[in-house]
């Protein structure tokens, strides 16, 4: 590999540094220039945020799985009987029961938090037939048998159902998933976008020169020669389109509000330790699909021009 790079890199130089006279076919500025510079600034601001939400999806998904792995909820129903001998009778079978690393009943207090965001403040939590819950937290050694217990608190506690939370942790991963492939559709489309982009502006320029290039051809210019010039061109000018796009991109996650001032909804949206590294791949990924799709277009352009 280091072979290889020390082969390429004379290469590479000669590329940046290009032709002087097979730069005058290519205008410097005007339309052209500006659609592409537009064109990779705009797609380079929008892989930021797409590449964002693939990540994000993943760290938010992996959380809150294992936060519903690690946890189960037991609700006991409200009866007339002895409501404090059913809540005792429900911790005495769950500190007996493998996999069970604590199970806490909820306050009055508690309770009311969990209501308040449907009934208000001011509930009358005592004087309503609001069923006992009981938080579980399970230990890391996959010995809980939920079906097990589930059998167990039919016989001793009928009424007592009992929540591994199964039903929100299965539709929970289907969903990242599928935002993580909508990510990588959109990251898919904004390269499709900017290589279509940019070759209609090559094909814009070759037309516009082509009295230039009629004359270059006349004094023995090749036309591998000439589609270098315009290769060159339009690959430096999306690279620093996508740079731009991407610092911009990268401001506007840093400006996101936090979960304090969002009040939990943002929590984890954006990059996060070495994730901050990755859309620093944008602008190179731009410039190879810059100079991917003008070298096809200059020399599919430049066969069938006489």
């Amino acid at each position: 590999m280091p072979a290889l790079l020390a082969r390429q890199a004379p290469r590479v130089l000669g590329f940046l540094r290009g032709d002087p006279l097979a730069d005058r076919a290519v205008p410097p500025s005007g339309f052209t220039a500006s659609l592409t510079l537009f064109t990779a600034g705009a797609m380079g601001f929008l892989a930021v945020f797409a590449l964002a939400l693939s990540l994000a999806t993943d760290r938010l998904a992996a959380r809150w799985g294992e936060e519903l792995a690690q946890t189960a909820t037991l609700r006991l129903p409200a009866l007339d009987g002895d409501q404090a001998t059913q809540t005792g009778t429900a911790l005495r079978i769950l500190q007996q029961t493998p996999g069970v690393a604590e199970a806490r009943a909820l306050t009055p207090d508690e309770n009311r938090a969990l209501l308040e965001p449907w009934l208000g403040p001011d509930i009358p939590v005592e004087s309503l037939p609001v069923p006992q819950l009981v938080a579980v937290t399970l230990t890391d050694d996959g010995t809980f048998d939920a079906a097990g217990l589930t059998a167990r608190l039919e016989a001793e506690l009928p009424g007592a159902v009992l929540d591994d939370h199964t039903r929100w942790r299965e539709p929970l991963v289907q969903a990242a998933g599928r935002l993580r492939t909508m990510g990588m559709v959109a990251m898919l489309l904004i390269a499709g976008s900017t290589a279509t982009m940019i070759t209609l502006a090559a094909q814009a320029a070759l037309a516009a020169n082509a009295q230039v290039i009629r004359v270059l051809r006349l004094i023995g210019a090749r036309d591998i020669y000439i589609a270098r010039a315009f290769v060159r061109r339009f690959t430096l000018r999306a690279a620093w389109g996508a740079a731009a796009g991407t610092l911009a991109g990268l401001l506007a996650v840093m400006l996101l509000p936090t979960s304090e001032t969002a009040g939990g909804f943002l929590t984890g949206l954006g990059f996060q330790g070495w994730g901050w590294l990755l859309p620093l791949l944008i602008p190179p990924f731009a410039a190879l699909t810059a100079y991917v799709s003008t070298r096809s277009a200059a020399l599919r352009t430049l066969r069938a021009q006489p």
